[in-house]
């Protein structure tokens, strides 16, 4: 981990923040709980326990493994629907193909990002490749939700699929910190991916005793989960640990900090730093449906149940 890097960051462009611009300050840290999804595969709960008013405009994020399934093992998710927001799935390592009922999809692997905004709705299904399940193998990656406002919950479909070696890759001034922007901006350059609801998703690794500070955008939010390894958040220096999210207050840059020390097995710290424009809008949150009442929810599951999502491909046999 990760698939996507460079052999030397100091070719990169540097990011930079002005030297009067306000630090945010560390609000809490939350510890994710482990957990199971689809038909099996261990996620940790990055958000579990943060209020959401923290949150918005993501609703939630899932680290999926890190685990090395024996062969036979490598599970996904059966057939299954969704209205109302966008799904970010991005691989660290591992195979997931992915398939929906609007006719979008494709096979991600190793830094790549599938980008399926539901809208109106639709079914999908995410599973290994047949000859990742016969042999077995690493598997890693996230899972983001992130919500649509109330004039866009009804748009069309749309699939995104984000190769990785399309994300805008970045460093820090003393190249201590390799940057990678999967979407929105920073420090003027942008990411690949297209979103409704502006953000920003950058992964980082961060190199032991390496410390990076990153213009962020005030009128968004700061979350930073951490992948792997330990280190620190914030002027602060709030310890942070794998499994871990910090959630940031107002402010114009965020800073996190690797440990001198890492695991023999992570040799660096690995975080995802998001942040979004609030929507603030009222939100009904159900399974796979995110809408603004509850009537609009109880409306899409009628929708669901009398097929007006979209049906399984006859392919598949169902």
């Amino acid at each position: 981990m990760p698939a996507v890097t460079v052999e030397n960051p100091l070719t990169l462009p540097r990011v930079t923040v002005p030297a009067d611009t306000t630090a945010r300050p560390v609000l809490a840290v939350k510890t994710a709980p482990s957990g199971f999804e689809g038909e099996g595969f261990p996620v940790r709960r990055a958000f579990a326990g943060i209020n959401y008013k923290y949150l918005d405009p993501f609703i939630m994020m899932d680290q999926m493994g890190e685990v090395e399934y024996a062969a036979g093992e490598p599970k996904g998710t059966p057939w299954h629907p969704h209205r109302g927001f966008e799904t970010v799935t991005y691989l660290i390592d591992g195979t997931f193909v992915h398939q929906d009922s609007n006719g979008g999809g494709g096979t991600i692997k190793n830094g790549d990002t599938q980008w399926m905004t539901a809208g109106s709705g639709l079914l999908h299904i995410e599973a290994p490749p047949e000859s990742l399940v016969m042999s077995g193998g690493l598997f890693h990656g996230l899972q983001l939700w992130v919500n649509l406002p109330a004039k866009d919950k009804m748009m069309d479909p749309r699939y995104q699929d984000i190769r990785g070696g399309q994300v805008r890759l970045l460093t820090s001034p003393d190249g201590g910190a390799l940057l990678r922007v999967i979407a929105g901006g920073l420090d003027g350059h942008e990411g690949p991916g297209i979103t409704h609801t502006p953000i920003t998703m950058v992964h980082a690794t961060v190199r032991p005793g390496a410390e990076v500070t990153l213009p962020w955008r005030e009128d968004f939010n700061g979350l930073a989960y951490v992948l792997a390894g330990r280190g620190s958040v914030g002027a602060e220096r709030r310890p942070v640990q794998v499994g871990q999210t910090a959630v940031f207050g107002a402010g114009g840059s965020l800073t996190v900090r690797a440990d001198e020390q890492q695991d023999s097995h992570t040799p660096d710290l690995e975080v995802v730093l998001l942040g979004g424009q609030p929507i603030r809008e009222p939100m009904a949150h159900y399974g796979p449906f995110v809408m603004n009442t509850r009537e609009e929810l109880q409306q899409a599951f009628e929708d669901f149940q009398k097929g007006r999502l979209g049906s399984v491909p006859a392919v598949h046999g169902m």
